[in-house]
């Protein structure tokens, strides 16, 4: 199996207080089946993500984002040089090889993945499953830096007029190095949390799953006990909205746009930012 490049996503998992209502949630919500043997959840029988039972209270409910590396070790020492902090240290967990969490220096925790016996998603880009990342922080200048000084990140800023968003937009698109910047290549991509967003809201990376019709995905998220964070809306990139899950988990999800024949695979066009407003609306009896 080819290695994955340095720094890019090779996993997402959650760690949920009651196992088997989240299993209950994201199998209704994407489709997912689920290894009996693994904390994995399967779409078609190919691997997409870990559902894990939260095993301390005091950790917050939500998605991780894992990146690639081929040492966890020295890229650890390289995170710490460049202003990030390890929240927890490079540890081995058997068949799944060795894992880590980090910060950037404005906060935002991902982890770290070195492969073991298998090489995290088997499928991405399809309805049901990862299709980006984005990290949102309020030090853009520093977290740029970061992320290029430690994984190499090719970086663009994203054209405000194109985004159809005001000229002092600021969003950047990630590439993987060793390629070309551009739609084809980008993964992922750094928003600011602006004034419009709530003064409390930490630095953190938003993982976007692919889905069929987003609407729905909200309409079936309220049903299922969770809510809606950003009403659903339209992008150059396609229809997106930001959920919670029953147990608070926040997450993404993106609805490719839907044109004259067959629609583009999501690894073939752009990707979207989470708008940079606060929800205006959210389904009676939420906080």
């Amino acid at each position: 199996m080819a290695a994955r490049t340095e720094g890019t996503p090779c996993w997402v998992d959650a760690q949920l207080p009651d196992l088997e209502a989240g299993k209950r949630f994201y199998g209704e919500l994407f489709g997912w089946t689920f290894d009996p043997d693994r904390d994995e959840a399967l779409l078609a029988g190919r691997r997409v993500a870990g559902l894990l039972p939260k095993r301390d209270g005091r950790m917050p409910t939500t998605w991780t984002l894992y990146l690639a590396t081929r040492d966890a070790g020295s890229l650890s020492t390289r995170i710490k040089a460049a202003g990030g902090q390890m929240v927890m240290e490079p540890y081995p967990v058997g068949p799944f090889g060795v894992l880590a969490l980090a910060a950037d220096p404005g906060g935002a925790v991902f982890g770290l993945r070195q492969s073991g016996d298998d090489d995290g998603f088997e499928v991405v880009n399809r309805p049901g499953s990862f299709c980006w990342m984005e990290v949102y922080t309020r030090r853009p200048e520093a977290v740029d830096t970061f992320y290029a000084s430690v994984f190499g990140y090719l970086g663009r800023q994203a054209d405000a007029e194109e985004e159809g968003r005001d000229a002092g937009f600021d969003y950047r698109v990630w590439s993987p190095p060793g390629s070309r910047p551009g739609d084809d290549s980008a993964f992922g991509g750094r928003a600011v949390i602006t004034d419009d967003f709530p003064a409390e809201m930490p630095g953190h990376v938003l993982v976007y799953f692919a889905v069929h019709d987003c609407d729905q995905a909200c309409a079936i998220t309220v049903r299922l006990g969770g809510r809606v964070a950003t009403p659903a809306f339209d992008t150059p990139h396609g229809r997106i909205a930001v959920l919670h899950d029953n147990q608070g988990a926040r997450f993404a999800v993106l609805a490719e746009p839907k044109g004259p024949g067959e629609p583009k695979r999501l690894a073939e066009t752009k990707r979207p930012a989470e708008p940079t407003r606060p929800p205006e609306t959210k389904p009676a009896g939420t906080a």
